[in-house]
C-alpha cells in the first residue's frame, strides 16, 4: 500500500515537473518583418543583427527554458510587402511577430492579427511592437494581440515639452516630420502640448515630407531659417534625420533640435562634431545606461562594430521569457494572457505591460548631443561625441492616458 502511494506520488510529481517545464529547449521562432532595402535599409539591419544578437544571449538565460530564433523578412517599407511577409512567417509556423519602424506597416499587421487569430482559433499570433509609435495602436485601434515595448509619441511629447517648458530660450517652434501616421501624431501633440505647457511659445512653421525618399534637405532648412524658428521638433529617424541634420550643419542653422532618434544608424555620422549642446533625443534608454547595458552594448559593438540602440529587443526577450515560464506554455493564448499586465524588472528598474492597452509603461530620457568624456565615455559611430543623458522622467510622469476599449478573447 506504501509503494503504490509513494509511486503515484512520485507520477504526480513528475507530471507537475512536466507541466512546469513543458516548454523547455523549444524552439520559439519570431518573424522580424522590417526593411533590409532602401534609405532605411541600415537601420533594419541593426536592428535585426540586435534581435539575433539577444536571441542568442537569452536563450541562455530564460526562465522558461526555451530557445528563440529570429527570422528576418525585408518588408521594403511597405505595408503589402509586410502583408506578404506576416504570410511566409505563418507558412514556417511562426506565432511571433515584431515589427517597428514605420507605424503605417504596424498599422496593417495589427488589423491583419486580428483577422487571422479571430478566424484561426488555434493558430493565434503575437504582435510584438518595438518601436512604432503611433499612439493610436494603444487607443482606437488598441488589439489584445498587440504589445508595445517602445513609448508612444504621446508620451514621449509629454516628457519633451516638460523638459522644454523651462528653457527660456525657446520662443520660436517649427514642427517638421514625415508625411504618415507617425509624423502625423508628432505634430498634434506637439501643438496640444505646447499650447499646455507653453503658452507663450510661438510655432512658426510645420511641414510634412515624403518617408524615405527625401536625398536633399536643404531647401527645407533654407525654410526653417527664414521662419526665424529657434527649435525644430522632429520625429524623424534613419536618413531622414541623418540628412536633415547634416543639411542643417551645411547649411549654417543653429537652432536646436527636439528630437526621438538621434542614436540611430547614420545620425551621430551626420552630426559628426556639429551641434553640440544642441540636439537632444527624448527616449527609453540611451548610449550610457550602465551596468549590464553598457556590456552588451560594448560586446555587440566588438562584434559587428556597430552600435545597439533598440533598447526594446531586450525588454521583449525578457516579458517573453517570464511570460512563458508563467504560462507553463509557448501558446500564444495562454502568453498573451500572462503578458498582459505583467511588471518585470529591467536594466532600468521595473516596468509594466498596462492591462488596459499593452502599452509598457517604462521611465524616458532626454540626453543632449555632446563630446564623450570619463563619464558619458561611449562614442556611436566612432564620432567622439555622445548622448549624455539631462534627465530622467518616471514612469508615472511621462504615462498618458488610454481610450482603449479593448475585446479580449472568451
Amino acid at each position: 500500500m506504501k509503494t503504490t502511494t509513494r509511486l503515484i506520488a512520485a507520477a504526480a510529481l513528475a507530471a507537475c515537473s512536466m507541466g512546469a517545464y513543458a516548454q523547455k529547449g523549444e524552439t520559439v521562432k519570431i518573424a522580424w518583418i522590417d526593411p533590409l532595402s532602401g534609405l532605411m535599409a541600415p537601420v533594419g539591419s541593426n536592428q535585426l543583427k540586435s534581435f539575433q544578437f539577444f536571441a542568442e544571449k537569452f536563450s541562455k538565460t530564460n526562465p522558461a527554458g526555451v530557445k528563440f530564433e529570429v527570422i528576418g523578412i525585408d518588408n521594403k517599407l511597405s505595408p503589402a510587402e509586410s502583408l506578404n511577409a506576416l504570410k511566409a512567417a505563418m507558412d514556417q509556423g511562426v506565432r511571433y511577430i515584431t515589427q517597428g519602424n514605420g507605424s503605417s506597416v504596424a498599422g496593417a499587421l495589427i488589423e491583419a492579427v486580428n483577422k487571422h487569430n479571430e478566424r484561426n482559433p488555434g493558430k493565434e499570433i503575437i504582435f510584438l511592437n518595438h518601436s512604432a509609435v503611433d499612439p493610436d495602436f494603444t487607443n482606437s485601434k488598441c488589439s489584445y494581440w498587440h504589445f508595445r515595448f517602445d513609448a508612444d509619441t504621446s508620451m514621449k511629447i509629454e516628457a519633451m515639452t516638460t523638459f522644454m517648458k523651462d528653457d527660456k530660450d525657446i520662443k520660436k517652434v517649427y514642427l517638421f516630420n514625415q508625411n504618415y501616421s507617425h509624423g502625423h501624431q508628432v505634430v498634434k501633440f506637439a501643438k496640444e502640448n505646447i499650447a499646455r505647457k507653453m503658452p507663450g511659445v510661438q510655432i512658426v512653421g510645420e511641414d510634412l515630407h515624403p518617408l524615405a525618399q527625401v536625398r536633399d534637405f536643404s531647401p527645407y532648412i533654407a525654410k526653417i531659417k527664414a521662419s526665424g524658428a529657434d527649435t525644430v521638433i522632429t520625429g524623424n529617424w534613419g536618413s531622414d534625420l541623418a540628412l536633415l541634420v547634416k543639411a542643417a550643419n551645411e547649411g549654417g542653422y543653429n537652432g536646436k533640435f527636439y528630437t526621438y532618434y538621434t542614436g540611430v544608424t547614420g545620425t551621430p555620422t551626420a552630426l559628426g562634431q556639429g551641434g553640440a549642446g544642441r540636439v537632444y533625443q527624448i527616449a527609453y534608454g540611451h548610449y550610457n545606461m550602465g551596468g549590464q547595458m553598457d556590456k552588451w552594448s560594448a560586446e555587440f559593438k566588438q562584434k559587428f562594430n556597430d552600435d545597439f540602440y533598440t533598447h526594446s529587443v531586450v525588454r521583449i526577450y525578457q516579458a517573453l521569457g517570464d511570460a512563458m515560464a508563467k504560462a507553463k506554455s509557448t501558446d500564444p493564448v495562454k502568453v498573451a494572457a500572462a503578458l498582459s499586465g505583467m511588471k518585470f524588472s529591467t536594466h532600468n528598474g521595473e516596468v509594466e505591460i498596462r492591462k488596459a492597452d499593452h502599452q509598457l509603461q517604462q521611465p524616458l530620457y532626454m540626453t543632449v548631443w555632446q563630446k564623450a568624456d570619463k563619464k558619458f565615455p561611449y562614442s556611436p559611430e566612432n564620432t567622439g561625441m555622445t548622448l549624455a543623458p539631462v534627465k530622467e522622467y518616471p514612469s508615472y510622469v511621462s504615462s498618458t492616458p488610454t481610450s482603449c476599449q479593448m475585446k479580449r478573447p472568451g
